[in-house]
């Protein structure tokens, strides 16, 4: 009766001793500082993102409407070798997490075995006696979850599981954004390879020019000089990219999960147009972010390992069973007589520790204080970052339009000063000052460009991507 009325209590009375949870608290503004949604979507040379709602979604990539991008993105998921270790790293945790529940339920082991032995007669001494014994028994134990240990530790190994799938997601997101920004600066620097390229053209047409005029004396072996070193100047940049872009190319081939001796990409014109990320409002963030989902859930599951350090406190209670059968005849083996059981209880309780149960609790309720710090801190991070790209987003707006304009001006420059030259009334010089005035806000031009695309991609990442903390919870974890 005492055995049966304590597996009830197990069952149904169980107590924890870990604290109420609540999500901690987060100073959170009503809008971001930088840009509202109306102010974004009309900033000069910006198209409205697709899908046009509150949020980007799932390939967020897609956004930019680059094929071969979106072809890189795809790889990501499929060879990476940084995802797949973080998706290893769920997979352990969920494993842990049935480990842990496996406590709820009893050991039950058999230990069959045969053993022969001799030993001297009683009735004589000169003489011994040989018997054999056949056991089969099956053992069963079980710890009841009075004080909610089990529990605990379930919880809190379910929230770490939960924890490492946002940190999976987390990895993902982050190569994908490096594949994003990479292929943007690769795809700038086919441009301005091309750049170079017609300078190059245009500073031999200039140099046969140059060489024309010396013969009919309008031009001095001093203007030759000029415009060859201009020439070999430009030609030197252009061969220069080529470390560049090749770095570029073997870093997107890693980001792939792919070698890169084997691995290329053609040259082409960068044909993508900056878009209007739909950013909505910063609490959203907490929402839309995982790694602010990972260190949230991971506040959830200090909370939890302390309701396991206070169990510690409490005795443990081990339920414990035997059944089986033993004789020794092996064909009585299953007979009535053979049959032997045994049930009882023990009750363990630490008495003196030398305060190690306290330091314990202590050291738990410390370590739930530096998540909360840790999620807190996260979270000013991320309102950080997002501020940060907005910010990018809107002074490159106004910037690259004066740089634009400073090209136009440029142009107008080397044309001015081409007919003064060729008139006679200027010298070579002026038409080479022109010249690299204007290669050298072209080459500024498309670098804003790509600072442009990058910062986009870095608010679209800082916005969490296309994930959300639905897809965590809707996660199966065991």
């Amino acid at each position: 009766m005492i055995v049966v009325a304590l597996a009830g209590l197990g069952l149904l009375a169980g107590c924890s001793f870990a604290p109420n949870y609540s999500k901690p608290s987060v100073q959170t503004p009503a809008a971001f500082k930088e840009l509202t949604p109306e102010q974004f979507n009309q900033t000069d040379g910006w198209k409205t993102a697709k899908p046009q709602d509150s949020a980007i979604r799932g390939n967020w990539w897609e956004v930019f409407q680059e094929p071969e991008l979106n072809a890189f993105e795809k790889q990501v998921s499929d060879s990476n070798q940084s995802v797949a270790a973080a998706l290893a790293n769920f997979l352990a945790a969920r494993a842990v997490v049935e480990q842990s529940r496996s406590q709820y339920f009893p050991t039950v082991s058999a230990n069959p075995s045969v053993i022969t032995s001799r030993q001297p007669s009683v009735s004589n001494p000169n003489a011994s006696a040989t018997s054999t014994e056949y056991s089969l028994p099956f053992d069963a134990s079980w710890e009841p979850d009075f004080w909610g240990r089990i529990r605990n530790t379930v919880k809190a190994n379910s929230l770490e599981a939960q924890a490492t799938l946002a940190d999976l997601e987390n990895v993902r997101l982050t190569v994908q954004s490096e594949v994003a920004v990479d292929y943007f600066e690769l795809r700038v620097l086919d441009e301005q390879e091309q750049l170079l390229e017609a300078s190059v053209a245009a500073y031999q047409e200039s140099l046969k020019l140059v060489k024309i005029q010396l013969t009919t004396g309008l031009a001095s072996g001093q203007d030759i000089e000029q415009a060859e070193t201009q020439l070999e100047i430009t030609c030197a940049q252009a061969t220069d990219l080529g470390i560049q872009r090749a770095q570029l190319e073997h870093a997107i081939a890693m980001l792939v999960g792919q070698p890169a001796s084997t691995f290329s990409i053609a040259t082409n014109s960068l044909t993508t147009k900056p878009v209007a990320i739909p950013f909505g409002i910063p609490s959203q963030l907490l929402e839309r972010r995982p790694d602010i989902a990972a260190a949230e859930r991971r506040v959830a599951e200090a909370n939890a390992q302390i309701g396991v350090a206070r169990a510690a406190y409490y005795p443990t209670i081990t339920l414990s069973g035997s059944v089986g059968y033993q004789n020794t005849s092996i064909q009585n083996l299953f007979s009535g007589p053979g049959l032997v059981w045994s049930v009882g209880a023990t009750l363990a309780q630490t008495l003196f520790d030398g305060g190690l149960r306290k330091a314990v609790t202590e050291q738990s309720q410390a370590i739930y204080q530096g998540t909360v710090a840790n999620y807190r801190q996260t979270v000013l991070t991320a309102f950080q970052e997002v501020e940060d790209n907005l910010s990018a987003l809107r002074i490159l707006s106004h910037e690259l339009q004066q740089q634009n304009a400073a090209v136009e001006s440029s142009q107008r420059y080397l044309t001015l000063a081409g007919v003064r030259y060729q008139s006679g009334i200027d010298i070579y010089l002026n038409v080479i000052n022109a010249q690299t005035t204007l290669l050298n806000n072209q080459r500024t031009a498309l670098n804003l460009q790509m600072e442009q695309l990058t910062a986009s991609v870095q608010l679209i990442k800082a916005l969490g991507g296309g994930w959300n903390v639905q897809q965590e919870t809707n996660t199966t974890i065991p």
